[in-house]
């Protein structure tokens, strides 16, 4: 062989491994979100949104789905550390859940959705500017919107004195939820009572709990273990004669009385964006927390009637949904 075409042929070969790389399709971000069992009502939301994006699984993004059998922060944690090698951008639903995805990563990208008040429980530095690996989509940005489900709550019943708060053991929310309930529950001379529940099969105690107590209504504290108790808590409140106020539509179409809060489907739509943002190398720092796009009030005529309650007409006028 001529050294002239020895070294073109050498030349060649050693190119190959140098195209083979270039032609190699570049790895899949890797997006991995937690769900429940069954699953979350969000979870449908979240990925409508990334197909409306463009997104296919398996063909520009690979989606991984990780069941969390039990809502608490530990329970949680736990499921996020054993795929924590495995994901690029990590999707959390709930308090609960943005709150174990802070103390088990400081470097995973993690997108929230439905959080109360993130500021507040010290998620990020502020809505405007997150300053960690955390954004999303609040569920509330404050906690003031208890207050205003007090008001509708003595709009309906202007005597009512004592009322139940209902929050999951351990829900950051039930703190920063009171905190807002106890001045204006002074202003309206209520007397409030938090009642914590362990876990879904404690309901009925902790109703026996309130009837004992007197209680003439019930606030419930807006989170997953609550959320995915809506049937549970519906039923019993009815049973017991207790009006009660929601931050979940959910819970009233399953037979609560009113609800006051933004559509969980909505707002995991509404995470998609940063999902996308993070993908395309936006960093959570500096992609600003959104608030819910509006906030819906949901009666349900039927149980009031059943227990004997008359809404007044300002406030059904008020209403984006009325279930008779």
């Amino acid at each position: 062989m001529r050294r002239r075409e020895l070294v073109g042929l050498l030349g060649t070969l050693a190119a190959v491994p140098l195209m083979v790389r270039a032609q190699q399709p570049k790895a899949l971000p890797r997006v991995a979100y937690l769900d429940g069992r069954p699953t979350n009502a969000w979870v449908a939301g979240l990925l409508e949104g990334l197909n409306s994006l463009g997104y296919v699984d398996g063909k520009n993004v690979r989606l991984i789905r990780k069941e969390v059998a039990i809502s608490t922060i530990d329970a949680t944690r736990q499921a996020i550390l054993e795929i924590a090698d495995q994901v690029d951008v990590l999707v959390v639903g709930g308090t609960v859940g943005g709150v174990a995805a802070k103390s088990a990563t400081s470097t995973i990208p993690v997108v929230f959705i439905s959080v109360g008040a993130p500021v507040d429980i010290g998620l990020v530095k502020s809505l405007a500017h997150p300053g960690g690996n955390i954004t999303g989509v609040s569920f509330e940005a404050t906690s003031e919107t208890y207050a205003k489900r007090l008001q509708i709550l003595k709009e309906i019943m202007p005597k009512a004195s004592r009322v139940a708060v209902l929050g999951a053991k351990d829900d950051p929310n039930v703190r920063f939820a009171m905190a807002s309930l106890t001045e204006s529950a002074s202003a309206m001379q209520v007397t409030l009572t938090t009642f914590s529940l362990p876990s879904k099969e404690d309901l009925p105690a902790v109703f026996d709990d309130m009837k004992r107590g007197g209680m003439e209504a019930l606030l419930v504290v807006a989170g997953g273990m609550t959320y995915g108790s809506s049937q549970t808590i519906a039923d019993l409140a009815l049973a017991n004669r207790l009006p009660s106020l929601h931050g979940f539509r959910e819970t009233v179409a399953a037979g609560g009385l009113i609800s006051l809060g933004p559509d969980l489907v909505a707002l995991a739509r509404q995470s998609a964006h940063l999902v996308d943002k993070i993908i395309k190398g936006e960093k959570p720092a500096d992609i600003p927390v959104e608030q819910p796009e509006r906030y819906t009030m949901a009666i349900n005529l039927k149980t009031a009637q059943v227990l004997g309650l008359t809404i007044p007409p300002a406030l059904l006028a008020r209403a984006d949904e009325v279930i008779e």
